[in-house]
């Protein structure tokens, strides 16, 4: 009987104010443990950039989660950017003990160093961008990510088993600094939607259908358009609160929901907000912050519609979040599944316009077949393609022909 895969994931931060690419490491980990591979997370304490103190967590002594083991490591000597000594010199010298490393982030200084370490100890290491390859992401401090790739991604890039991409439009259009490692398209995963929850008689009799409308006072006669996402410029805010504002305008009934905070840009958080309060949207808004649990699933349960108009979004797990849960989703087609969302006929694609979005919004809002009919497309594509389980064999396999053409070469 061969032995089991020994697997490092390696991830600045699996905090959740950090969304939804970190959290999915933690996914990922549970379904590949749930397959029999041996997975150990080397990641940090980090919780925020601004303010927030680390995570509560013991450090540099294994956290067991859910079938694998969480190595937390204290971020230091700068939080900013997400450093650790103590990682990576737990990693030099552990390094052998593993068949290989999944590296989650470019452009972060632990994980790029993570690479440089992988790479002198002769440990095959996969890397996953998160959409830091994207061109519009680069263009972001341009003439430093120019030198920084120079200096050490480039190297990190070229030295890899394999980029991990989670669409097929993220791999198209991702710079490789020329480099020629080979691609791995795999996408996230999401758990499907758990049978909703009855609640005791002294509580209602309340089910998690309706949980969200009740909680926030949404009248069931208006349908529930949500944003559930990190509040970040390229989000694409800035075209949707003018759509809304212009459905509104012309009569059309809904109430609009806003989800999300921004522990890196507080900034931008608060003039989203004050933004929308001055808005003639402010009577038909509820701005709800971070919601996760409970209060995120039933606010996916409760939508009529998830929208997502970002500028760049290689993969868009929220997107994937709401697909699972039977919602229709109106996003651009600068989300990286927004093919797949069109071949499904799982809902809308619209340009980064905001003339295109609001001809969107009001189609799908103008139909509550048409949303039923695409919210259940949408279930059907999501529960086939996003599942952990199938992503979990499909990462194992990578992971088995990496490891043994490594073997062959030794």
């Amino acid at each position: 009987m061969s032995k089991p895969l020994k697997i490092l994931q390696i991830v600045p931060s699996i905090s959740l104010v950090y969304g939804g690419p970190s959290q999915m490491v933690k996914g990922l980990s549970s379904a590949l443990a749930s397959q029999g591979v041996e997975v150990t997370v080397l990641t940090t304490d980090s919780n925020g950039d601004v303010g927030q103190p680390p995570l509560d967590v013991p450090l540099n002594q294994p956290v067991e989660q859910d079938g694998y083991q969480v190595r937390y490591f204290r971020c230091s000597p700068f939080r900013r950017y997400k450093f650790s000594l103590d990682l990576l010199r737990w990693l030099s010298q552990h390094a052998k003990e593993f068949d290989l490393a999944h590296i989650h982030a470019l452009f972060s200084p632990v994980s790029t160093a993570a690479a440089t370490v992988a790479r002198n100890k002769k440990l095959p290491y996969i890397l996953r961008p998160l959409g830091t390859l994207d061109p519009a992401d680069l263009r972001k401090k341009r003439r430093f990510k120019q030198i920084y790739a120079a200096l050490l991604e480039g190297p990190n890039l070229a030295g890899a088993a394999g980029i991990h991409f989670t669409s097929k439009q993220e791999a198209k259009i991702s710079e490789r600094f020329g480099t020629h490692t080979p691609d791995l398209v795999i996408p996230l995963g999401v758990q499907p939607p758990q049978p909703p929850r009855v609640r005791g008689e002294k509580e209602g009799g309340m089910t998690a259908k309706g949980m969200a409308r009740m909680k926030w006072g949404i009248p069931d006669d208006q349908p529930l358009v949500l944003f559930m996402s990190r509040i970040d410029p390229k989000k694409g805010l800035n075209l949707l609160i003018p759509a809304l504002e212009r459905l509104l305008g012309s009569g059309l009934n809904f109430h609009f929901v806003l989800a999300g905070a921004s522990p890196q840009s507080p900034d931008y958080e608060k003039q989203i907000i004050e933004q929308v309060k001055a808005s003639p949207l402010s009577s038909r808004t509820t701005i709800t912050g971070f919601v996760t649990g409970e209060l995120k699933a039933a606010l996916l349960q409760d939508a009529d519609l998830f929208v997502l108009p970002s500028y760049y979004e290689n993969f868009g797990i929220a997107v994937a979040e709401a697909m699972v849960a039977g919602t229709p989703v109106v996003i651009s087609d600068q989300v990286h599944i927004w093919e797949e969302v069109k071949d499904a006929e799982a809902g809308w694609v619209s340009p980064c316009e905001v003339n295109a979005l609001t001809e969107c919004l009001r189609e799908a809002l103008d139909s509550a077949g048409e949303r039923q009919r695409r919210g259940a497309n949408a279930q059907d594509y999501a529960l086939k393609n996003y599942s952990w389980d199938a992503i979990a064999l499909a990462m194992i396999q990578a992971y088995q022909r990496i490891v043994s053409l490594q073997n062959s070469r030794v």
